[in-house]
C-alpha cells in the first residue's frame, strides 16, 4: 500500500490496522507527514506542522500496542487542532499577529480528550483572526486555499482543517463553529463539519461558559469517521456549566436505520435570503436521494423573524466580552470586521440584551412546534459556491446587497440562533466542479439521528470519494 492510499483510508480503518497490526501507528504517521511535505505548501493549511514530535508519540503508540496497553478509541490516529484551540506547549496564535509567540500551558477540553483517545498531534491548521468571518485568512500566516481549485476561498474559520481532511493529510481534524466554521468550509472543501448541539462537546477554557452558540466538533471525510471522532469527544465535565450528561460512546453505536416515512422539511432560503442558482441546482439534484431513503419531503420552513438580529447581538456581545482589551491596547494589530464586531458590541445595552433573550425563546420554541412536524430541515449550508480567495468576504449576492461582512452566511447562523445540531455532509459539484454540501438540521440535541440521516445521504451518493485534483497532480 502506498503512504498517499494510506492516507486515503477512513479513520475507523487505520484504527483497525493499527490494532490488528497491519500497519503500525508509525508507518501510518511516516505517510500523513510525507504527505503534509508533499501538498501543504501549495494549500497552506497547516500552519504548525511538528514532524519529531508526533514521530516521537507514533513509536510510543506502537510500543503500548506491544505491550497489550488498554488503548483508546482513535489509537494512533494523526490529528491537527484548529489553530483557535489551545495546545500545551504548541504555539497557539488565534490567527493573529497579537498572539503570534503565544504558547498555552494548558490544553484546551477537546484535546484532552484526543489525547486521551489516543490521537497524535501533528500541528496547528490555520483559521482567520480570532476565527470571524468565513473566510481562511491572516497577517501571520497568510491564506489557507481551496484544494479543488487554489484559486478560491477554502471557507472558514475552519478552513485549515477542511482543507487538511480534503487533502489526506489528517484522518480527523477538530473546528469550532459560531455562525458556520464547522459547516462553511467542509462544504466548500468536500468533508463533513457537525456543528454539535451546544454542550455536546464541553469548552474549556472559555470566558463565557454558559454561552450557547459557540460550539466545538468533528470533521472527517466521511460521516463514520466523525461520529467515531465524536464519540470521543462527548460527554459531561464539571468545567463546562451546559454540558450534556449524555456519554460520548453513544455515538460508536451503528448509524444505519430505516428512514422510510421521515418526515423532512425542504428549504432552498429558509424564505428570506438569497441563494447563488449554483448553491440551488446541485441541491435540487439531490433531493430524489433522500426520497429513495424513503423520506417524505414538503417545502417548508420555520418563522425564523428576528434570527438575523439574535445573532448579531449576541455575536456582538461575545466579541466585546472576549476581544475589548485587546482593541483598547493593540487596535493597531486588528482587522477591521473584527475591529466593528467589538465596537458593536460595546454599543449594547442591558435592556437589549433582554429584548434579545426574549425574541431567541420565542424563536426557539416555533422551531419546536414546526419540528414537532418534521424531524428534519434540510437546506444550504452556504449561500454562495466558493469564491475568489483574494475577496475577503461575500458582498452580494442575486443583486442583493450584504449588510456586513457576514451576512453572506445567514443559512448557517440562522440555525445556530435556536441551539440545534446540524451538519454539512457534500452534495455534488457545480458546472465549474467547486463543492457544495447540504446542511441537514436536527431536532434539539438529536446529534444522533442528524448523524444517521447523513450518513444515510452520504451511501447513496458517494459525493466524498471525489478527491481534490491537487493530491493527484503532484
Amino acid at each position: 500500500m502506498s503512504g498517499q492510499e494510506i492516507c486515503f483510508l477512513s479513520a475507523e480503518e487505520l484504527v483497525k490496522r493499527i490494532r490488528s497490526k497491519d500497519l503500525s501507528a508509525v508507518e501510518v504517521m511516516e505517510a500523513h507527514l510525507a504527505q503534509i511535505e508533499r501538498i501543504n505548501p501549495i494549500v497552506n493549511a497547516i500552519v504548525t506542522f511538528l514532524p519529531q514530535q508526533a514521530m516521537s508519540q507514533a513509536r510510543a503508540a506502537d510500543e503500548a500496542l506491544a505491550k497489550g496497553k488498554q488503548l483508546g478509541a482513535l489509537h494512533g490516529l494523526p490529528v491537527a487542532h484548529k489553530d483557535l484551540v489551545f495546545t500545551r506547549g504548541i504555539r497557539t496564535t488565534l490567527g493573529s499577529p497579537i498572539f503570534r509567540d503565544f504558547v498555552p500551558q494548558e490544553d484546551a477540553l477537546i484535546v484532552e480528550r484526543l489525547k486521551k483517545a489516543g490521537t497524535i498531534t501533528i500541528g496547528k491548521t490555520n483559521t482567520p483572526e480570532f476565527g470571524a468571518g468565513s473566510q481562511t485568512f491572516n497577517e501571520v500566516f497568510g491564506e489557507t486555499l481551496n484544494p479543488y481549485d487554489t484559486s478560491k476561498t477554502c471557507g472558514g474559520s475552519s478552513g485549515g482543517a477542511a482543507v487538511a481532511l480534503a487533502c489526506g493529510m489528517v484522518p480527523i481534524a477538530d473546528g469550532s463553529d459560531l455562525g458556520g466554521s464547522l459547516r462553511n468550509p467542509a462544504s466548500f472543501c468536500n468533508v463533513v463539519g457537525l456543528r454539535t448541539s451546544p454542550g455536546r462537546v464541553p469548552r474549556w477554557p472559555e470566558f463565557a461558559g454558559w454561552f450557547p452558540l459557540s460550539v466545538q466538533g468533528p470533521m472527517a471525510r466521511t460521516v463514520k469517521d466523525t461520529a467515531l471522532m465524536l464519540s470521543a469527544i462527548a460527554g459531561a465535565d464539571r468545567r463546562s456549566p451546559i454540558a450534556i450528561a449524555e456519554p460520548g460512546n453513544v455515538f460508536a453505536r451503528p448509524l444505519e436505520r430505516d428512514f422510510k416515512h421521515t418526515r423532512i422539511a425542504w428549504s432552498q432560503n429558509l424564505g428570506s435570503f438569497p441563494v447563488d442558482p449554483a448553491v440551488t441546482a446541485v441541491l435540487e439534484s439531490q433531493r430524489r436521494a433522500f426520497e429513495n431513503l424513503g423520506c417524505v419531503l414538503d417545502e417548508a420552513e420555520p418563522d425564523f423573524t428576528d434570527a438575523n438580529e439574535i445573532f448579531k447581538v449576541l455575536r456582538a456581545w461575545l466579541f466585546e466580552l472576549n476581544l475589548s482589551e485587546f482593541l483598547d491596547t493593540h487596535r493597531s494589530q486588528m482587522k477591521d470586521t473584527v475591529i466593528w464586531n467589538i465596537e458593536e458590541g460595546r454599543k449594547l445595552s442591558g435592556p437589549q440584551l433582554a429584548r434579545i433573550e426574549r425574541k431567541r425563546t420565542d424563536l426557539y420554541h416555533r422551531v419546536r412546534k414546526f419540528m414537532e412536524t418534521y424531524e428534519f430541515i434540510i437546506l444550504p449550508v452556504s449561500q454562495v459556491p466558493p469564491f475568489n480567495v483574494k475577496q475577503r468576504f461575500v458582498t452580494e449576492i442575486n443583486d442583493v446587497k450584504m449588510e456586513t461582512y457576514i451576512d453572506w452566511m445567514k443559512s448557517c447562523y440562522y440555525i445556530t440562533t435556536i441551539g440545534h445540531p446540524a451538519i454539512s455532509v457534500p452534495c455534488g459539484f457545480t458546472a465549474d466542479g467547486l463543492p457544495v454540501g447540504v446542511q441537514i438540521v436536527g431536532r434539539h440535541q438529536d446529534d444522533f439521528g442528524v448523524l444517521q440521516l447523513a450518513y444515510a445521504f452520504e451511501q447513496t451518493t458517494g459525493f466524498w470519494k471525489h478527491r481534490p485534483a491537487v493530491v493527484d497532480r503532484i
